[in-house]
């Protein structure tokens, strides 16, 4: 998403002839998210996105790019990574390792509706049945060691209200807690990474935080931005939209509901803690999106002030 690592049209070209996919016309860095770099590319035979990756190991790689590949065969709307003529998918490109993936139709939604958020629901449960059969191994690397060294690193800049929040936050999610299904999940549903065209669903992007964790987990963040009201709540009808569409195919439990507002408060403190990395210790680039803390450090505190969350009918 943004461009940390520039690219030059000769060393593009090449990468390109060895892939079946046409003359290289153009290409563009996106200047959005913050972990790799991405470019939009156009040959005379359609557009694709190449993404370099700037910290990703080899082993996470092959997860995400495999499960890419799994999931686009069952039929989820996701992009497909192009091989080379020699059958390879992760190639090196200005130093990075890289993918070229197909570019899907669509448009992010501003102002999602119901109908939205149901077909977000949807998409959620036929992800994680579809996932259930790829063999890929891959614990959150987002998990509870890594709130605790992220932790450590951004408490000495923070205000100290702000430090008393996530220490008792951090405090409260290391707590006794139910077991509940997991499975393989996207972990990062936010709006710009879903295309609609219309009502209809038409894209799911940005695998690159998928792994192992609590089913219950992606639908709270995909809630937590998809079900917003104007104050930071979750609007009734959209939250249970989403709930009741995903319920549809993969049942939820009587402890996913309790664990609800667990998860919606665990949700909210992951990505406050990494806007705080990224605002305290941003990586040089070009085009470079830091995203304001503050967003998540507000939803957290409204889902620690209000408790009760909306839930399936």
């Amino acid at each position: 998403m943004s461009v940390f690592t520039p690219v030059t049209r000769e060393q593009l070209q090449d990468w390109l002839s060895g892939c079946d996919v046409g003359a290289l016309a153009d290409f563009a860095g996106i200047a959005a998210g913050v972990q790799n770099t991405n470019y939009f590319v156009t040959t005379d035979r359609g557009t694709w996105v190449l993404t370099l990756f700037e910290t990703l190991g080899a082993a996470e790689l092959d997860f995400y790019l495999g499960l890419m590949a799994h999931l686009a065969r069952q039929g989820l709307p996701c992009p497909a990574p192009v091989a080379d003529d020699a059958g390879r998918i992760l190639r090196p490109l200005a130093g990075k390792p890289a993918v070229l993936v197909s570019r899907l139709t669509g448009q992010e939604v501003e102002a999602p509706g119901p109908a939205h958020c149901a077909a977000v629901g949807d998409a959620l449960a036929r992800l994680h049945l579809a996932a259930a059969t790829y063999d890929g191994v891959q614990d959150n690397p987002r998990g509870e060691a890594w709130r605790r060294q992220a932790a450590a690193q951004v408490l000495p800049l923070l205000s100290d209200e702000d430090g008393a929040l996530l220490q008792d936050e951090l405090a409260y999610q290391a707590g006794p807690a139910e077991a509940l299904p997991e499975g393989i999940v996207h972990a990062d549903l936010f709006r710009d990474n879903v295309l609609f065209q219309g009502e209809r669903l038409s894209g799911l992007l940005d695998f690159y935080f998928a792994a192992r964790d609590q089913l219950l987990f992606d639908l709270a963040v995909a809630a937590n931005d998809w079900c917003l009201d104007g104050a930071g709540n979750l609007e009734p009808g959209r939250t249970r939209a989403l709930l009741q569409a995903y319920h549809r195919r993969r049942p939820l439990q009587a402890a996913e509901a309790r664990a609800w507002p667990r998860l919606l408060r665990r949700a909210a403190l992951r990505f406050w803690l990494s806007r705080l990395q990224d605002f305290h210790a941003p990586r040089a680039g070009r085009q470079v999106l830091v995203k304001d803390p503050r967003h998540f450090r507000d939803l957290l505190l409204a889902r620690r002030c209000h408790p009760a969350a909306p839930w399936i009918d």
